[in-house]
């Protein structure tokens, strides 16, 4: 790196918020499974106070959900979640790379190949699960803004979030990680070359196909 990262100062509800949504993204916290907030506060060696908060944060998210009488879970693996949600990123993602494009220059797409580098590599280390997420995310988000649109792209990171823990399943268990690295190596070419039809269908069927796998997963969890 050339330049010296900057150091970031967490808040304790910030530190719990990462280390539950982690939890929860990688399935060592099961779908369903109470989050007692003592029992958390004395694993994390924090009050109850940051262990409320990390949890309002994630219910936010759709990671956790409170019910009366029952405190907070972690959310259930839905069909329905899957269908809306990735439906959803179908409709805005292809719309910001469209109006992306024409805006894209060298700078751009050769920081969204650097991340793909860091994505695929990544895909070849088993303990480097947890960074696929956020490597993914890097590399669309870099194309995405150039469409500049601020607010869409946060409805996008939002969307993401709650498909992190689906997407996981799809690239651990129903082998999508080749299909990923082809689909995204050919956005980006497509890109490159201002073949815009051609870049969002390639999106637009990369994220459905997505979508048809992890529905087909969690229906064989949730039976």
């Amino acid at each position: 790196m050339s330049r010296t990262a900057p150091i970031v100062h967490k808040t304790r509800t910030q530190v719990v918020v990462e280390v539950l949504r982690e939890k929860i993204l990688s399935g060592e916290i099961a779908a369903g499974e109470p989050l007692r907030q003592s029992a958390l506060a004395e694993a994390l060696n924090v009050s109850r106070i940051p262990v409320r908060e990390a949890l309002l944060q994630l219910e936010a998210e759709g990671l956790v959900k409170f019910e009366a009488h029952k405190g907070a879970t972690a959310s259930e693996l839905s069909v329905d979640q899957v269908t809306e949600l990735f439906e959803l990123r179908a409709l805005i993602e292809t719309d910001l790379l469209e109006k992306a494009i024409p805006n894209l220059n060298e700078a751009i797409l050769s920081q969204a190949e650097g991340y793909l580098d860091e994505l695929e590599e990544a895909f070849k280390k088993e303990d480097a699960v947890s960074s696929w997420s956020e490597l993914n995310t890097q590399f669309h988000t870099c194309l995405y803004q150039a469409a500049n649109r601020p607010h869409t792209l946060d409805v996008v990171h939002g969307l993401n979030t709650n498909c992190d823990r689906y997407i996981r399943l799809q690239l651990l268990l129903a082998g999508g990680i080749p299909r990923a690295a082809q689909d995204h190596r050919e956005i980006l070419a497509f890109c490159r070359s201002k073949e815009t039809v051609k870049a969002v269908a390639i999106l637009k069927a990369h994220i459905l196909h997505a979508a048809e796998a992890i529905r087909t997963l969690v229906a064989q969890q949730v039976d």
